[in-house]
């Protein structure tokens, strides 16, 4: 089978040079502190692929394995645990360094702050780390998911004591459903995404994600070692945005060349770095992608400047490659580590594994400059968080790609 990616490069040194204070490596610590502060915290794994990296003619690739963060097999509770801690702190009047997990759900503070609702749309995983968040601070969580959305995925939701229904809408819409919900009944919408008059909470929600990025550079640093390259799966580009703008702010003029990785159904990003008319263009319809996270068709506002101005590369690529990453991280080569990882998660592992192997391909591994010197970061936000589409992809070989 021929693999077909569609390629955007993107000039970042004709772009304007965006703010970045808002995602340093300042409020990155102050981020992790927070993170830290849970009892159910300790740091997911920087899985080192050796053998990979060799079969495949790089120098190394490294892939944070976010299935073990929390206990919640994603990596999504980050930014909504922030931005409901953000929240509270505002709400308070305090600064959120005040505001540890255990303060945070503590009987004084849930008396000062009365009956809270939080409502969110999701595919799965952001809705589930709201659930947990709102179970832990006795309040009460709604999520709404998209059509097409497991019932696997609505049931761990509930299990957390939040009502989630599944809708007849896309993911945008459905988020706009929720938008209309709370503002007819005083819930307070945590939504990763951003449009006008919504942008405070999606920047605490990109600033969430930054626990895993730095994370990472710690671990790295601790090596003397750097990236080279970085790839970045992206929905709307919450957490693209949050892992660029970092990683562009610490590494300033030695940063990694980013590349963000888009479904071929849903790939907002790249539809709008191609039309590079400075708007914003959306992909419309039910986005049926077996990469649920990534199914999102509109692009995050206050995020695109960053990945505008930071970002070299925008890849669109088809199912079988996020399917080809599934099966390459959980059958590994000897000596490496199994990973076991998602649709969402492995996107981007399929996409470095055909690059640097499939002949088709040869001119993109090119200009993305991929070669034996090449040290590739890599992030796998989600485990088997869709139990039954795993097996019948790396067990029963689903969406094979020979």
């Amino acid at each position: 089978m021929t693999v077909k990616f569609d390629l955007v490069q993107n000039d970042i040194t004709k772009r304007q040079k965006t703010d970045l204070s808002f995602l340093s490596e300042d409020v990155a610590k102050k981020v992790l502190k927070f993170h830290k502060s849970f009892e159910q915290y300790w740091e997911t794994p920087l899985v080192e692929l050796k053998e990979l990296a060799r079969y495949l003619g790089l120098k190394d690739i490294f892939i944070k394995d976010e299935s073990y963060r929390f206990g919640l097999n994603a990596f999504k509770v980050l930014g909504g645990s922030f931005t409901i801690g953000q929240y509270i702190a505002n709400k308070l009047g305090k600064n959120i360094e005040e505001l540890p997990y255990k303060t945070m759900i503590s009987h004084e503070v849930k008396k000062q702050l009365g009956d809270i609702t939080f409502i969110t749309a999701t595919d799965g995983n952001h809705g589930r780390g709201i659930a947990w968040t709102a179970e832990q601070l006795k309040q009460k969580a709604i999520v709404y998911m998209p059509k097409g959305s497991a019932l696997e995925r609505r049931d761990r939701i509930r299990a957390h004591g939040a009502t989630c229904e599944i809708t007849e809408w896309n993911y945008d819409d459905t988020v706009r459903y929720c938008n209309e919900l709370a503002e007819k009944n005083g819930y307070v919408m945590v939504q990763d995404t951003a449009w006008p008059g919504y942008e405070e909470l999606p920047r605490w929600i990109m600033q969430g994600y930054m626990t895993m990025a730095y994370e990472a550079y710690l671990k790295l640093k601790s090596q003397n070692l750097r990236p080279t390259h970085i790839f970045i799966q992206a929905g709307v580009g919450s957490l693209a945005s949050g892992v660029t703008g970092f990683f562009s702010s610490i590494y300033a003029d030695k940063k990694p060349i980013i590349t963000i990785v888009e479904p071929d159904k849903a790939a907002c990003l790249y539809k709008t770095a191609k039309a590079d008319d400075e708007k914003l263009h959306p992909v419309t319809g039910e986005m049926n992608t077996i990469m649920a996270g990534l199914a999102c068709g509109e692009p995050i506002t206050i995020g695109w400047p960053v990945l505008h101005g930071n970002v070299e590369n925008f890849l669109s690529i088809p199912e079988e490659t996020a399917a080809h990453g599934m099966r390459v991280l959980g059958n590994p080569l000897k000596g490496d580590e199994r990973v076991i990882s998602g649709e969402s998660g492995a996107a981007t592992m399929g996409v470095v594994s055909q690059l640097m192997k499939k002949e088709e391909l040869a001119d993109i591994k090119k200009l993305l400059k991929l070669d034996e010197n090449s040290v590739v970061l890599l992030f796998s936000t989600e485990g088997d968080t869709y139990f039954e589409g795993y097996r019948d992809i790396v067990w029963n070989g689903s969406y094979p790609n020979i």
